[in-house]
């Protein structure tokens, strides 16, 4: 597969289908549609993980039941967590006037929650919004108004209805999300979601390369579609316990501070290196022999790569690795600059690269 052909459709899709933690329902349906005769058991656990099992191949034809090594063992099990959900808000309150506030769901940088259109999200529809900081605007307001950024608790969301429809229509646990479109520059892609619906992607593509190119491989893949990434790893948690695999991949973006203001040592990634091999984070580190194997693939598959540390934040990974009796783990990861907010942007080639390395590890793992 040439290194840029990458399905932008399902990376739009799924970038604009709405999902929260706490609410994946919408895009765990979308993944759902997508999946169809790559794996052969799909669960849904009570958190909302979608869990996908695929058991060993040889070429084309499924194992039909678990292989069993020389030794009468079960095969090697790998899990892939990617997770589902996106940053966004919760409505917690509609006040007299009919405007709404709302709770965030994930992690904010208040500086970015300026004047942006948004949709909330409802059992009987989606509506249309804005959202922007209670208080003067610029025409009227003080030396010192102009200084301040507002704090979450502060933002109101105007759908533009009276105070009575909107209390018909809207109700305390309702959801609220960015609502941007999806754009296509130059060699880059850029929505809102991009953490983490690139993973979701690569849970689906990595997998579908796998059947396409007839690799058969001896270890039964699990794919997890997580719930609740943002807000603790909690979907992760759960899902790996479930699971017990003998090696975890958490699938995450990272940071790409390859951008003016920022020092070189703290870009993380730089966009068009390659897909990121993940070393380190707040909330785990990866496996070395796994790091090793998989750099030495990507040396001799020529796929480009560069090696990663985020010094603070976390990801699933670190939920396979302390899951049970725990799991070796390792992190592969795609640089996305302008994280959470309605601009991550990725590059085609770095994302190319995770979906080429995942399909030609995997085969390898025995």
């Amino acid at each position: 597969m040439p290194a840029n052909n990458v399905n932008v459709d399902l990376l739009k899709r799924l970038c604009e289908t709405p999902g929260i933690p706490g609410r994946e329902e919408r895009v765990r349906k979308l993944i759902s549609s997508e999946i169809a005769g790559l794996f052969d058991e799909i669960t849904t656990d009570p958190l909302g993980n979608l869990i996908c099992r695929r058991l060993p191949r040889v070429g084309k034809r499924k194992a039909g039941k678990e292989s069993k090594g020389a030794k009468g063992t079960r095969p090697k099990r790998v899990s892939m967590l990617c997770h589902m959900d996106q940053i966004g808000f919760y409505v917690r309150h509609i006040d007299d006037k009919g405007f709404i506030r709302v709770a965030p769901a994930g992690g904010f940088d208040t500086r970015n929650l300026f004047s942006r259109r948004v949709l909330v999200v409802t059992d009987t529809g989606d509506l249309p919004g804005v959202m922007n900081p209670g208080g003067r605007p610029v025409h009227i307001a003080s030396d010192e108004d102009r200084k301040k950024i507002p704090d979450p608790k502060e933002l109101i969301v105007d759908i533009g209805l009276t105070p009575e429809q909107v209390r018909r229509r809207v109700k305390i646990g309702d959801y609220v999300v960015y609502s941007e479109p999806f754009l296509e520059i130059g060699t880059k892609l850029v929505s809102q979601a991009m953490d983490n619906r690139v993973a979701c992607w690569l849970g689906i593509e990595a997998v579908r390369a796998l059947e396409d190119s007839n690799s058969g491989h001896s270890c039964e893949l699990i794919v997890i579609f997580t719930t609740q990434e943002e807000v603790g790893l909690r979907g992760a948690r759960t899902g790996s316990h479930a699971v017990q695999a003998d090696i975890g991949i958490g699938i995450d973006v990272t940071l790409s501070c390859d951008t003016p203001g920022v020092p070189g040592d703290e870009a993380v990634t730089e966009h068009g290196k390659g897909f990121g091999l993940h070393v380190m984070d707040s909330s785990f580190i990866s496996d070395h022999g796994l790091l090793a194997d998989i750099e030495a693939l990507a040396k001799k598959s020529r796929i480009p790569y560069q090696r990663t540390i985020l010094l603070r934040g976390g990801q699933d990974g670190a939920a396979a690795q302390q899951a049970a009796s725990g799991a070796r783990a390792v992190g592969i990861v795609v640089g996305t600059r302008y994280i959470h907010t309605t601009t991550e942007m990725i590059d085609r080639g770095d994302l190319a690269a995770a979906r080429d390395i995942l399909a030609a590890w995997i085969p390898t793992i025995a």
